[in-house]
């Protein structure tokens, strides 16, 4: 009697022989939950086990079409499954168009990003996207295929084996919430095929999004309002959470997970490390909730865990979940079904910027400590600004907290209280990023996904940290203190830090996108600049704005890849300060970093003598740090051997 193979014998089976033991071994240890989540997604339909074996075996084919190059990688990095959680590892992030034109362009700029210390780059969308609006890539219209414009696959490919010769893991965002309304999915909805219609959620009338809507948020409420547009062709309403023009996956049909599982695993063949998950809290439709953060979201993304820990165990997932402090831990999943590798620190980020309109780190101090501990092989990632807005609303906990008030306003004690004043004080902390009151901010509102919440804020962080509007070399000065001081939480909080393309030559907005009628309606333009190649060539020029930063930046660089209390997940806290401008962070018992948050001078007692990395001075006491100063300190008692290195010792050095 034949007996039926069962989805792991079918995978198995496609795979060449020199594969097999190492993909059985994989496959012991995460296939029991891939199974177990899909099951639990869709493990009631009758064709279910056909379906999963046919997915095994196409992950299968997949695998064993991997470069040999990129399963030696695999190999060593399964051994070393903490190999991104050093101190040495620094990201940068950029659109390809930007920074070097082109796909060939950007393989021009490795020299620019080894100097920096980067060993990890963020390409912001590159694959071939909608014909006119896009939302800057963010509306695929095909994942196998290399926007034209920016090259070939060819191109991508060897981009990826370049940079892998630097040192350097090529991150690539996977929109895995939405295609473009020209995806050859949605070309055939279009034209009447029913199975490519079921990728969609698709309503022939508004009763159901209706309800829907009752609860739902609204992402772009001014340039898209509403999550439902009405598509003649399809003779209905269908999801949009974002633009019309970016059609909601229904995740619901398991022909949608093969699909995108495959997507991923085909780019990850050409060489693509990390995936930066885009939209991940949306994947899942629930009426009578906001539809994010749904169990079943995380039970998809598990279940993509265990496909790339199976046929691409080198392979990182980064979760885009932009999502209060208390939501983020179930982004790292556990250790019976882990989840993403990475997670957006953003509450950290929204916090350093609110302790500088506030010149209070109260906010920060906050976030700080309902930051649980990382598990193993895993990291916060740390930034000081992306493409995106800064979206206030992940601090709504922390900013209402009963007993924590902005400076000068009362306590809100009952919860509804506590609601309405964290939106008055990020509201307020909005305002003064777009420039309000007599801020030195230049930046810009953006739309909120909320009404009664605070606008997002826009801009360049040089431009938000003052440097636009500084007309003399005090306030140059002090710009350039704030900016740096910023970079200096996110370098030393343990995490895997990410630079902006241009922050670190001080680069200001970019006003032209008011001049593109495609991009007026949406300011983040303002912090998507050319790469400005003058301030690139004039970066050893100590005079200059962008020389001083530059310097000063990388300074930083090198001094935390020698320093392994800066390591992610390395012990963190947080000693008094004994005002509420100042923040210590205390990372294991031989380093310490101190941030003033205040336009004034600000003293702080201290325990024992103290060398500060910056510039080798030895203090013990007391310290006292400038207007928005940041000190790194290395303990230096004769009764503790110093392992940190002196400024002497960074000088001239390759970061």
């Amino acid at each position: 009697m034949t007996t039926t193979p069962t989805p792991v014998e079918r995978m198995l089976a496609v795979l060449p022989e020199h594969l097999r033991a190492a993909a059985a071994q994989r496959l012991a240890g995460a296939e029991p939950v891939l199974r177990q989540r899909l099951a639990g997604l869709y493990g009631e339909r009758a064709d279910f086990l056909p379906w999963l074996g046919e997915l095994m075996e196409n992950i299968g084919r997949l695998h064993a079409a991997r470069p040999d190059q990129l399963h030696q990688q695999d190999a060593l990095r399964a051994a070393q499954p903490d190999w991104f959680l050093g101190q040495q590892m620094l990201g940068y992030c950029a659109y390809v168009q930007r920074f070097g034109g082109t796909l060939n362009g950007v393989g021009e700029r490795i020299a620019h990003l080894q100097e920096l210390g980067v060993s990890y780059l963020h390409l912001l969308p590159f694959l071939r996207p909608r014909a006119g609006e896009n939302d800057g890539g963010f509306a695929v219209a095909n994942f196998d295929q290399v926007d034209p414009a920016l090259g070939t696959n060819a191109d991508l490919e060897a981009l990826t084996a370049r940079l892998r010769g630097a040192g350097i893991s090529l991150c690539s965002d996977f929109i895995l919430n939405h295609v473009a309304d020209d995806h050859a999915w949605a070309r055939g909805a279009r034209a009447g095929d029913p199975a490519l219609r079921a990728m969609f959620h698709v309503f022939p009338d508004r009763a159901l999004p209706d309800r829907y809507e009752q609860t739902l948020g609204q992402v772009f409420p001014q340039a898209a309002p509403g999550n439902f547009s009405h598509v003649e062709e399809l003779g209905g309403w269908v999801w949009t959470t974002f633009y019309p023009y970016q059609w909601d996956l229904n995740y619901a049909n398991p022909a949608v997970f093969a699909e995108m599982a495959a997507a991923l695993l085909r780019l990850a063949n050409r060489g693509i490390e990390v995936f930066r998950l885009d939209s991940t809290a949306f994947l899942w439709k629930r009426e009578g909730t906001n539809c994010m953060n749904q169990p079943e979201a995380h039970a998809l993304l598990q279940a993509l865990r265990a496909v790339v820990a199976i046929a691409a165990p080198g392979v990182l997932l980064k979760a885009e979940a932009i999502v209060p402090t208390r939501q983020l831990p179930a982004y790292f999943g556990s250790a019976a079904a882990p989840e993403c590798h990475i997670a957006y620190h953003s509450s950290l980020m929204a916090a350093g910027w609110a302790a500088l309109a506030e010149q209070d780190a109260g906010l920060l101090r906050q976030v700080i400590a309902a930051t649980p501990a990382l598990p193993p092989a895993a990291s916060w990632l740390s930034y000081v600004r992306c493409h995106d807005d800064i979206g206030w609303n992940v601090l709504r906990d922390e900013a209402g907290a009963a007993g924590a008030p902005a400076a000068g306003a009362p306590a809100a004690g009952a919860p509804a209280a506590g609601a309405a004043a964290a939106a008055a004080r990020l509201a307020r902390i909005a305002r003064f990023f777009s420039g309000a009151d007599g801020s030195y901010a230049a930046g810009a509102a953006f739309q909120s996904s909320d009404p009664h919440a605070a606008h997002g804020s826009n801009g360049m962080a040089a431009s938000l940290a003052g440097l636009e509007t500084a007309r003399d070399a005090e306030q140059r000065g002090a710009a350039r203190r704030r900016l740096l001081l910023l970079h200096g939480l996110a370098l030393s909080f343990g995490a895997l830090p990410v630079l902006y393309m241009g922050d670190e030559l001080a680069q200001q907005n970019d006003y032209s996108y008011g001049a593109r009628p495609q991009h007026a309606m949406d300011s983040r333009w303002l912090q998507r600049p050319e790469f400005d190649l003058q301030r690139w060539a004039g970066r050893d020029d100590r005079q200059s704005e962008a020389g001083q930063v530059y310097a000063a930046l990388r300074q930083l660089v090198r001094l935390r890849r020698r320093l392994p209390e800066l390591a992610a997940g390395a012990p963190l806290a947080q000693p008094p300060s004994g005002d509420p401008a100042l923040l210590a962070l205390a990372r294991g018992a031989r380093f310490l970093a101190l941030f003033n948050f205040s336009a004034q001078p600000r003293g702080m007692a201290l325990d024992g003598r103290w060398t500060v990395l910056q510039d080798d001075r030895v203090i013990e006491s007391s310290v006292t740090l400038e207007p928005y100063g940041m000190l790194w300190l290395a303990r230096s008692d004769d009764a503790v051997t110093p392992q940190f290195p002196s400024k002497a010792a960074t000088q001239g050095t390759t970061a």
